[in-house]
């Protein structure tokens, strides 16, 4: 299933994981270890299981690994709406609230659309 010319969504969640590990390591700098990890861990898989996707054995592989992102995603929303809501923690930033939820948005398009061919 893999198609090498640009992808969207595999480009989208490579950057939103690269604004996460900066995001995290400026958590991890207050030795807040754990909520950077949590970041860390939920923010990459993000896009590691959107590339694993592009692999797939089958239609029902690449929805699986699509619903494996998106838990991810709105796990790694939980951990960003504390750090915006606490005061012990740096807030996100509008920018990867933004990148976020769009790849939020794709991804749950990709799962529906996928559904129905």
């Amino acid at each position: 299933m893999r198609n090498d010319k640009e992808n969207l969504i595999v480009k989208l969640t490579f950057e939103l994981a690269l604004e996460v590990v900066s995001f995290s390591e400026q958590i991890r700098a207050n030795n807040r270890f754990e909520m950077a990890s949590q970041i860390f861990r939920s923010g990459t898989s993000i896009g590691a299981n959107i590339r694993e996707a592009q692999n797939a054995e089958s239609k029902r592989d690449f929805i699986h690994k699509f619903k494996i992102s998106a838990k991810e995603a709105d796990e790694l929303m939980f951990w960003l709406e504390i750090c915006e809501s606490s005061d012990f923690y740096p807030n996100p930033g509008e920018n990867l609230m933004k990148n976020l939820n769009s790849s939020i948005l794709i991804i749950s398009k990709i799962i529906s659309t996928s559904k129905k061919s």
